[in-house]
Protein backbone atom coordinates (compact mmCIF):
# COMPACT_ATOMS: atom_id res chain seq x y z
CA UNK A 1 0.00 0.00 0.00
CA UNK A 2 1.39 3.40 -0.98
CA UNK A 3 1.91 5.76 1.93
CA UNK A 4 4.17 8.61 2.98
CA UNK A 5 7.01 6.27 4.02
CA UNK A 6 7.57 5.38 0.35
CA UNK A 7 8.17 9.04 -0.52
CA UNK A 8 10.08 9.80 2.67
CA UNK A 9 12.62 7.05 1.94
CA UNK A 10 13.61 8.71 -1.35
CA UNK A 11 15.01 11.71 0.58
CA UNK A 12 18.34 11.94 2.39
CA UNK A 13 18.44 14.11 5.54
CA UNK A 14 21.91 15.58 4.97
CA UNK A 15 21.32 16.32 1.29
CA UNK A 16 18.02 18.02 2.13
CA UNK A 17 19.67 20.05 4.88
CA UNK A 18 22.48 21.16 2.54
CA UNK A 19 20.01 22.23 -0.14
CA UNK A 20 18.13 24.42 2.38
CA UNK A 21 21.30 26.11 3.63
CA UNK A 22 22.48 26.66 0.04
CA UNK A 23 19.47 28.82 -0.88
CA UNK A 24 20.34 32.37 -1.90
CA UNK A 25 18.63 35.76 -1.67
CA UNK A 26 17.62 35.32 -5.32
CA UNK A 27 15.82 32.09 -4.39
CA UNK A 28 14.02 33.92 -1.57
CA UNK A 29 12.98 36.80 -3.84
CA UNK A 30 11.66 34.34 -6.41
CA UNK A 31 9.64 32.57 -3.70
CA UNK A 32 8.23 35.88 -2.48
CA UNK A 33 7.23 37.06 -5.96
CA UNK A 34 5.33 33.95 -7.07
CA UNK A 35 1.68 33.18 -6.30
CA UNK A 36 1.88 29.37 -6.11
CA UNK A 37 4.82 28.33 -3.97
CA UNK A 38 6.52 24.94 -4.27
CA UNK A 39 8.46 22.88 -1.74
CA UNK A 40 11.65 24.36 -3.23
CA UNK A 41 10.24 27.84 -2.52
CA UNK A 42 9.50 26.71 1.04
CA UNK A 43 13.16 25.68 1.42
CA UNK A 44 14.16 29.20 0.42
CA UNK A 45 11.70 30.78 2.87
CA UNK A 46 13.05 28.78 5.86
CA UNK A 47 16.70 29.20 4.83
CA UNK A 48 19.17 31.53 6.58
CA UNK A 49 19.05 33.68 3.43
CA UNK A 50 15.40 34.54 4.17
CA UNK A 51 16.10 36.16 7.54
CA UNK A 52 16.74 39.48 5.78
CA UNK A 53 13.22 39.33 4.29
CA UNK A 54 11.30 38.72 7.50
CA UNK A 55 9.27 41.94 7.35
CA UNK A 56 8.14 41.22 3.79
CA UNK A 57 7.26 37.62 4.71
CA UNK A 58 5.25 38.82 7.72
CA UNK A 59 3.25 41.28 5.61
CA UNK A 60 2.33 38.63 3.02
CA UNK A 61 1.55 36.10 5.78
CA UNK A 62 -0.83 38.55 7.45
CA UNK A 63 -2.60 39.28 4.15
CA UNK A 64 -2.97 35.61 3.21
CA UNK A 65 -4.27 34.67 6.67
CA UNK A 66 -6.88 37.43 6.70
CA UNK A 67 -7.97 36.54 3.16
CA UNK A 68 -8.61 32.91 4.10
CA UNK A 69 -9.56 33.05 7.81
CA UNK A 70 -10.65 36.65 8.38
CA UNK A 71 -9.63 38.44 11.57
CA UNK A 72 -10.54 35.66 13.99
CA UNK A 73 -8.49 33.50 16.36
CA UNK A 74 -9.85 30.19 17.66
CA UNK A 75 -9.35 29.51 21.38
CA UNK A 76 -8.86 25.95 22.63
CA UNK A 77 -7.77 24.26 25.85
CA UNK A 78 -6.08 20.91 26.60
CA UNK A 79 -7.57 18.45 29.10
CA UNK A 80 -4.91 16.00 30.31
CA UNK A 81 -6.65 12.71 31.10
CA UNK A 82 -3.63 10.62 32.11
CA UNK A 83 0.12 10.80 32.69
CA UNK A 84 0.56 7.02 32.49
CA UNK A 85 2.99 6.10 29.72
CA UNK A 86 4.87 2.98 28.55
CA UNK A 87 7.35 4.90 26.42
CA UNK A 88 10.76 6.21 27.35
CA UNK A 89 11.13 9.63 25.72
CA UNK A 90 14.13 11.78 26.63
CA UNK A 91 12.22 15.09 26.50
CA UNK A 92 8.94 14.33 28.31
CA UNK A 93 7.91 14.53 31.94
CA UNK A 94 5.59 11.55 31.44
CA UNK A 95 8.45 9.26 30.32
CA UNK A 96 8.20 5.71 31.75
CA UNK A 97 11.60 6.01 33.47
CA UNK A 98 10.59 9.21 35.26
CA UNK A 99 9.63 7.87 38.70
CA UNK A 100 6.55 9.90 39.54
CA UNK A 101 3.06 9.11 40.72
CA UNK A 102 0.82 8.20 37.80
CA UNK A 103 -2.78 9.26 37.47
CA UNK A 104 -5.66 8.57 35.07
CA UNK A 105 -8.83 10.58 35.63
CA UNK A 106 -12.05 8.80 36.55
CA UNK A 107 -15.42 9.79 35.05
CA UNK A 108 -16.24 11.91 38.09
CA UNK A 109 -12.84 13.66 37.98
CA UNK A 110 -13.23 14.32 34.24
CA UNK A 111 -16.55 16.04 34.88
CA UNK A 112 -14.97 18.17 37.63
CA UNK A 113 -12.35 19.29 35.11
CA UNK A 114 -14.99 19.89 32.42
CA UNK A 115 -17.01 22.09 34.82
CA UNK A 116 -14.00 24.41 35.31
CA UNK A 117 -13.17 24.44 31.59
CA UNK A 118 -16.76 25.35 30.69
CA UNK A 119 -16.70 28.21 33.21
CA UNK A 120 -13.66 29.55 31.35
CA UNK A 121 -15.88 29.76 28.25
CA UNK A 122 -14.42 26.94 26.17
CA UNK A 123 -16.30 24.98 23.53
CA UNK A 124 -13.21 23.52 21.84
CA UNK A 125 -11.21 20.93 23.82
CA UNK A 126 -8.06 18.88 23.21
CA UNK A 127 -7.85 15.54 25.09
CA UNK A 128 -4.27 14.52 25.95
CA UNK A 129 -2.81 11.33 27.45
CA UNK A 130 0.46 9.49 27.72
CA UNK A 131 0.78 6.29 25.71
CA UNK A 132 -0.36 3.40 27.92
CA UNK A 133 -2.47 0.93 25.99
CA UNK A 134 -3.48 -1.06 29.08
CA UNK A 135 -5.24 1.90 30.72
CA UNK A 136 -5.85 4.61 28.12
CA UNK A 137 -7.11 2.51 25.23
CA UNK A 138 -9.88 2.75 22.65
CA UNK A 139 -12.62 1.68 25.09
CA UNK A 140 -11.45 4.32 27.59
CA UNK A 141 -11.52 6.97 24.84
CA UNK A 142 -15.04 5.93 23.83
CA UNK A 143 -16.24 6.36 27.42
CA UNK A 144 -14.57 9.77 27.72
CA UNK A 145 -15.94 11.01 24.39
CA UNK A 146 -19.40 9.79 25.29
CA UNK A 147 -19.15 11.59 28.62
CA UNK A 148 -17.97 15.00 27.39
CA UNK A 149 -19.56 15.17 23.93
CA UNK A 150 -22.68 17.05 25.13
CA UNK A 151 -20.51 19.87 26.49
CA UNK A 152 -18.25 20.70 23.51
CA UNK A 153 -18.75 21.70 19.89
CA UNK A 154 -15.33 20.37 18.88
CA UNK A 155 -13.25 17.54 20.38
CA UNK A 156 -9.63 16.91 19.42
CA UNK A 157 -7.27 14.21 20.69
CA UNK A 158 -3.52 13.95 21.16
CA UNK A 159 -2.93 10.37 22.31
CA UNK A 160 -0.95 7.33 21.14
CA UNK A 161 -1.14 6.52 17.40
CA UNK A 162 -3.94 4.04 16.71
CA UNK A 163 -4.92 1.74 13.86
CA UNK A 164 -7.31 2.88 11.11
CA UNK A 165 -10.15 0.76 12.55
CA UNK A 166 -9.70 2.41 15.97
CA UNK A 167 -10.10 5.90 14.51
CA UNK A 168 -13.17 4.70 12.59
CA UNK A 169 -14.66 3.48 15.88
CA UNK A 170 -14.05 6.82 17.64
CA UNK A 171 -15.45 9.25 15.06
CA UNK A 172 -19.14 8.33 15.77
CA UNK A 173 -18.46 9.31 19.40
CA UNK A 174 -17.69 12.89 18.37
CA UNK A 175 -13.96 12.80 17.63
CA UNK A 176 -13.28 15.61 15.16
CA UNK A 177 -9.52 16.19 15.14
CA UNK A 178 -6.39 14.12 15.86
CA UNK A 179 -2.97 15.64 16.49
CA UNK A 180 0.06 13.41 16.00
CA UNK A 181 3.52 14.94 16.03
CA UNK A 182 6.41 13.08 14.46
CA UNK A 183 8.74 14.76 17.03
CA UNK A 184 11.59 14.57 14.48
CA UNK A 185 11.90 13.21 10.95
CA UNK A 186 15.59 12.42 11.57
CA UNK A 187 15.32 8.64 11.85
CA UNK A 188 18.57 8.00 13.74
CA UNK A 189 17.96 10.78 16.25
CA UNK A 190 14.36 9.63 16.63
CA UNK A 191 15.71 6.29 17.89
CA UNK A 192 17.94 8.05 20.44
CA UNK A 193 15.02 9.98 21.90
CA UNK A 194 12.59 7.01 21.89
CA UNK A 195 14.61 3.98 23.04
CA UNK A 196 11.71 1.99 24.56
CA UNK A 197 7.99 1.50 24.03
CA UNK A 198 5.70 1.40 21.01
CA UNK A 199 6.69 4.96 20.15
CA UNK A 200 10.16 3.69 19.23
CA UNK A 201 8.61 2.39 15.96
CA UNK A 202 9.47 5.32 13.68
CA UNK A 203 7.54 4.08 10.64
CA UNK A 204 4.34 3.26 12.54
CA UNK A 205 4.29 6.84 13.82
CA UNK A 206 5.19 8.25 10.41
CA UNK A 207 2.25 6.43 8.81
CA UNK A 208 -0.32 7.56 11.42
CA UNK A 209 -1.63 10.46 9.27
CA UNK A 210 -2.17 7.97 6.43
CA UNK A 211 -4.29 5.85 8.76
CA UNK A 212 -6.20 8.97 9.83
CA UNK A 213 -6.80 9.86 6.19
CA UNK A 214 -8.10 6.36 5.43
CA UNK A 215 -10.37 6.61 8.49
CA UNK A 216 -11.85 9.84 7.11
CA UNK A 217 -10.92 12.00 10.11
CA UNK A 218 -12.16 15.58 9.72
CA UNK A 219 -8.92 17.32 10.69
CA UNK A 220 -5.38 16.21 11.52
CA UNK A 221 -2.55 18.12 13.12
CA UNK A 222 1.16 17.75 12.31
CA UNK A 223 4.36 19.10 13.80
CA UNK A 224 7.79 18.37 15.23
CA UNK A 225 9.33 19.10 18.61
CA UNK A 226 11.61 22.02 17.81
CA UNK A 227 14.97 21.52 19.49
CA UNK A 228 15.53 17.81 18.89
CA UNK A 229 17.14 18.33 15.48
CA UNK A 230 17.87 21.02 12.88
CA UNK A 231 14.55 22.89 12.79
CA UNK A 232 14.81 23.91 9.15
CA UNK A 233 15.25 20.35 7.89
CA UNK A 234 12.56 18.97 10.20
CA UNK A 235 10.19 21.71 9.03
CA UNK A 236 10.83 20.90 5.39
CA UNK A 237 9.85 17.27 5.99
CA UNK A 238 6.73 18.45 7.84
CA UNK A 239 5.80 20.63 4.86
CA UNK A 240 6.44 17.74 2.48
CA UNK A 241 4.25 15.47 4.65
CA UNK A 242 1.48 18.10 4.67
CA UNK A 243 1.70 18.51 0.90
CA UNK A 244 1.41 14.74 0.37
CA UNK A 245 -1.55 14.42 2.76
CA UNK A 246 -3.50 17.33 1.28
CA UNK A 247 -3.25 15.83 -2.19
CA UNK A 248 -4.11 12.26 -1.13
CA UNK A 249 -6.70 12.94 1.58
CA UNK A 250 -8.15 16.17 0.24
CA UNK A 251 -11.40 15.78 2.22
CA UNK A 252 -9.54 16.29 5.52
CA UNK A 253 -8.41 19.63 6.94
CA UNK A 254 -4.96 20.23 8.43
CA UNK A 255 -3.27 22.17 11.20
CA UNK A 256 0.34 22.73 12.22
CA UNK A 257 1.84 23.44 15.64
CA UNK A 258 5.26 24.74 16.62
CA UNK A 259 6.20 23.31 20.04
CA UNK A 260 9.65 24.40 21.16
CA UNK A 261 11.32 22.11 23.69
CA UNK A 262 10.38 23.34 27.17
CA UNK A 263 11.83 22.44 30.60
CA UNK A 264 10.30 19.46 32.41
CA UNK A 265 11.11 17.42 35.48
CA UNK A 266 13.77 15.31 33.71
CA UNK A 267 15.41 18.16 31.80
CA UNK A 268 16.68 17.52 28.25
CA UNK A 269 18.74 20.38 26.84
CA UNK A 270 17.75 21.24 23.25
CA UNK A 271 20.25 20.05 20.65
CA UNK A 272 19.32 23.08 18.55
CA UNK A 273 17.86 26.34 19.80
CA UNK A 274 15.47 28.45 17.78
CA UNK A 275 15.12 32.12 18.61
CA UNK A 276 11.89 34.12 18.37
CA UNK A 277 12.74 35.68 15.00
CA UNK A 278 13.35 32.23 13.55
CA UNK A 279 10.00 30.98 14.86
CA UNK A 280 8.28 33.98 13.24
CA UNK A 281 10.14 33.13 10.02
CA UNK A 282 8.92 29.53 10.16
CA UNK A 283 5.29 30.47 10.86
CA UNK A 284 5.27 32.97 7.98
CA UNK A 285 6.99 30.47 5.66
CA UNK A 286 4.27 27.89 6.30
CA UNK A 287 1.56 30.47 5.60
CA UNK A 288 3.20 31.54 2.34
CA UNK A 289 3.49 27.89 1.34
CA UNK A 290 -0.06 26.95 2.30
CA UNK A 291 -2.96 29.43 2.61
CA UNK A 292 -5.40 26.79 3.90
CA UNK A 293 -3.53 25.21 6.80
CA UNK A 294 -4.46 26.23 10.35
CA UNK A 295 -1.51 27.42 12.45
CA UNK A 296 -1.61 26.96 16.21
CA UNK A 297 0.48 28.36 19.08
CA UNK A 298 0.43 27.00 22.64
CA UNK A 299 1.18 28.31 26.12
CA UNK A 300 4.74 26.96 25.75
CA UNK A 301 5.55 30.40 24.31
CA UNK A 302 6.06 33.60 26.28
CA UNK A 303 3.30 36.21 26.72
CA UNK A 304 5.22 38.80 24.67
CA UNK A 305 5.80 36.40 21.78
CA UNK A 306 2.16 35.24 21.74
CA UNK A 307 0.92 38.84 21.77
CA UNK A 308 3.01 39.68 18.71
CA UNK A 309 2.34 36.54 16.67
CA UNK A 310 -1.46 36.91 16.60
CA UNK A 311 -1.42 39.23 13.58
CA UNK A 312 1.16 37.28 11.60
CA UNK A 313 -0.63 34.08 10.65
CA UNK A 314 -1.74 32.19 13.77
CA UNK A 315 -5.35 30.95 13.61
CA UNK A 316 -5.68 29.13 16.95
CA UNK A 317 -4.25 29.68 20.42
CA UNK A 318 -4.53 27.93 23.78
CA UNK A 319 -4.98 29.82 27.05
CA UNK A 320 -5.17 28.95 30.74
CA UNK A 321 -3.68 25.54 29.96
CA UNK A 322 -2.70 22.91 32.53
CA UNK A 323 -0.42 20.10 31.36
CA UNK A 324 -1.11 17.68 34.21
CA UNK A 325 -4.07 15.33 34.77
CA UNK A 326 -6.49 17.02 37.14
CA UNK A 327 -4.71 20.35 36.77
CA UNK A 328 -7.85 22.50 36.60
CA UNK A 329 -9.74 21.17 39.62
CA UNK A 330 -8.86 17.68 40.85
CA UNK A 331 -5.14 17.69 41.57
CA UNK A 332 -3.43 20.96 40.60
CA UNK A 333 -0.01 19.84 41.91
CA UNK A 334 0.35 16.60 39.92
CA UNK A 335 3.24 16.16 37.48
CA UNK A 336 3.24 18.47 34.45
CA UNK A 337 4.25 17.20 31.02
CA UNK A 338 6.20 20.44 30.49
CA UNK A 339 6.33 23.90 32.03
CA UNK A 340 3.87 26.55 30.87
CA UNK A 341 5.34 29.91 29.85
CA UNK A 342 2.17 31.97 29.36
CA UNK A 343 0.00 31.62 32.47
CA UNK A 344 -2.56 34.33 31.66
CA UNK A 345 -6.26 33.47 31.88
CA UNK A 346 -8.40 32.78 28.80
CA UNK A 347 -10.23 36.08 29.36
CA UNK A 348 -6.95 37.99 29.41
CA UNK A 349 -5.88 36.33 26.14
CA UNK A 350 -9.28 37.09 24.58
CA UNK A 351 -8.82 40.75 25.55
CA UNK A 352 -5.34 40.82 23.97
CA UNK A 353 -6.81 39.38 20.76
CA UNK A 354 -9.57 42.03 20.71
CA UNK A 355 -7.07 44.83 21.40
CA UNK A 356 -5.29 43.87 18.18
CA UNK A 357 -8.48 44.16 16.15
CA UNK A 358 -9.19 40.43 16.02
CA UNK A 359 -12.13 38.42 17.30
CA UNK A 360 -11.60 35.55 19.75
CA UNK A 361 -13.78 32.58 18.80
CA UNK A 362 -14.74 30.05 21.48
CA UNK A 363 -17.00 27.85 19.36
CA UNK A 364 -15.83 25.99 16.27
CA UNK A 365 -18.65 26.40 13.76
CA UNK A 366 -16.97 23.89 11.49
CA UNK A 367 -18.40 21.11 13.58
CA UNK A 368 -21.92 21.64 12.28
CA UNK A 369 -20.62 21.24 8.74
CA UNK A 370 -18.43 18.21 9.44
CA UNK A 371 -20.99 15.55 10.15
Amino acid sequence: MNNFTTIFKTFDWEETKSSIYAKTSQDVERALSTQKRTLEDFKALISPAATAYLEQMATISQQLTQKRFGKVVQLYVPLYLSNECNNICTYCGFSYDNKVRRKTLSNMEIMQEVAVIKKMGYDHILLVTGEANQTVHVDYFKKVLDLIRPYFANIAMEVQPLDTEDYQQLTPYGLNTVLVYQETYHQEDYKKHHPKGKKSNFEYRLETPDRLGRAGIHKMGLGVLIGLEDWRTDSFFTAMHLDYLEKKYWQSKYSLSFPRLRPFSGGLEPKVTMNDRELVQLICAYRLFNEEVELSISTRESPAFRNNIIRLGITSISAGSKTNPGGYAVEPESLEQFEISDERSPQEIAQIIRAQGYEPVWKDWDNSLAF
